[in-house]
């Protein structure tokens, strides 16, 4: 079948959304000329369509060595997120990542296509973020009014009474002076960066606390501003240390490492056996002396059963082991963050607030916090600036946190009963149990997952409350 055909008139449509998509889609045919190319595509190279359609492939882009897109066609096998540098015919450098598959009908290779999306700007500001903290944090670097660290927080800054994180804190406390990987779970918001830069404070590394969010990176971007580059190890690369070379003596937080790919993933768990590493495209192994601090905002025994985590790379990790608990999990620290918060914002913003009311009180006490101390500290924030009087209100709060107590006023929830009759404690609290879950299965239309997060336990736990208590969970049901 000519992949021509494919792609006449009766098309259209597909033409039409294909166009509409962001990243850039060209086809080839069989020998390798080009019968397809979208706008994104033509937006990255700045070339019309019509200067593009029919020609080959090598004539577009007579700067790329070997195409990738007939490369596929002789090997069968798709080229899956690799990074490219190249010029366009005007001069502009681009940074592309792109992955090219063969076309197959039959078991007869017609084509391929390629899809590229452009990671320019974003390489560029993660290269010059890397090289300016190489920069900075240069032994004997002197340069007046530059912190030089990027770790600001202590122990003394997580604000608490509840006995689960004081006692993760001293634990925190005693593993600070260790140079073992530490692994912290927790949701997001809980304060997973703040433990990090606690433990390296309290420490004795005498280098620099370095922080990489790994799910802002593509994995090959992520993987260059890890480990660095050699000029020549792919086209447009220059010789530029990566983070784990600026973090030699000190400490490295990867934070939401469950969103590094799985192949980086075991890179990352050589460098942490052996503590040396190459470059990208280098030959030189390189030693250096860092502290692997990394966390996780989802459950470690379910990243790993999604895939997202590999089990090796989780029990060198886990030497140890910290779980944040999530706010609502703490309600007694709520009114001491809130005074907390209140307390620096009035610094901040030259006010003298002095207090939050009762009833403003009373429904950030009822409320989830699915957002965390983070959330609190934006409501908090939100409340300052918008409020008139010299306390918090309810007026003051922000508008989904008053939502979400009507939400919870309209559910018919009602937890009193008859004390003048007999009382039996354990089915009242089997039917107070019974009740509650139902009632937010309904609110989150059937999701388990939602549901959970709402109830603070965790979905197995859900699952099995579920089936015990005779809860019917299928959408129909939450529906009537």
């Amino acid at each position: 079948m000519n992949l021509d055909k494919l792609l006449t008139s009766e098309c259209a449509v597909f033409r039409q959304i294909l166009d509409k998509v962001d990243a850039g889609i060209m086809i080839v045919d069989s020998c390798g000329f080009i019968i397809y190319y979208n706008q994104a595509a033509s937006n990255i190279d700045q070339l019309e369509a019509a200067d593009v359609l029919g020609k080959h492939v090598s004539e577009i882009y007579p700067h790329i060595n070997e195409s990738t897109l007939l490369q596929v066609q002789e090997t069968s096998r798709a080229l899956i997120d690799k990074p490219q540098t190249y010029k366009t015919r005007q001069g502009k450098t681009v940074n592309i990542l792109f992955s090219t598959y063969p076309l197959n009908i039959g078991g007869e290779v017609i084509g391929s296509v390629d899809i590229s999306r452009d990671i320019t700007q974003l390489k560029e500001l993660s290269e010059q973020n890397a090289a300016l903290k190489g920069r900075l944090l240069r032994p004997g670097n002197k340069e007046k009014n530059i912190d030089h660290t990027e770790a600001k927080y202590s122990f003394d800054d997580i604000v608490t009474v509840d006995s689960t994180l004081t006692g993760l804190k001293k634990v925190a406390r005693r593993v600070s002076g260790s140079d073992s990987p530490v692994l912290i779970y927790g949701e997001t918001g809980t304060g997973k960066e703040l433990f990090a830069q606690a433990i390296h404070n309290c420490g004795n590394r005498a280098g620099y606390f370095i922080a990489q969010n790994c799910a802002a990176l593509p994995g090959n971007l992520l993987e260059s501003i890890l480990f660095g580059t050699i000029k020549g190890s792919f086209t447009g690369s220059e010789d530029r240390q990566g983070l784990i070379e600026i973090a030699d003596g000190g400490t490295l937080f990867l934070d939401e490492i469950n969103a590094i790919p799985q192949d980086l993933q075991a890179k990352l768990l050589r460098f942490l056996q052996e503590g040396s590493f190459r470059r990208v495209g280098d030959l030189k192994i390189r030693k250096v002396d860092v502290r692997v601090i990394a966390s996780i905002n989802i459950e470690p025994v379910e990243a790993i059963k999604q895939k997202l985590l590999r089990s090796d790379l989780f029990y060198r990790l886990n030497a140890i082991y910290l779980e944040l608990p999530p706010l609502r999990r703490r309600r007694k620290d709520l009114y001491l963050l809130i005074e907390n918060f209140i307390s620096g914002f009035n610094r901040k913003m030259g006010l003298e607030v002095e207090g939050i009311s009762p009833d403003a009180m009373q429904l950030l006490e009822s409320y989830s916090w699915p957002g965390n101390v983070r959330e609190l500290e934006h409501c908090i924030e939100h409340a300052m600036n918008v409020g008139l009087s010299n306390r918090i209100t309810l007026r003051d709060l922000p508008q989904n946190i008053i939502r979400a107590k009507d939400d919870r006023g309209s559910s018919g929830l009602d937890f009193t009963c008859d004390i003048t009759g007999d009382v039996n404690l354990n089915d009242f609290l089997k039917e107070t149990e019974r009740r509650l879950i139902l009632e937010t299965l309904r609110l989150c239309n059937g999701n388990i997952s939602k549901a959970s997060e709402k109830l603070g336990i965790p979905r197995q736990t859900l699952h099995y409350k579920t089936k015990v208590l005779g809860i019917p969970t299928h959408k129909a049901f939450m529906d009537s």
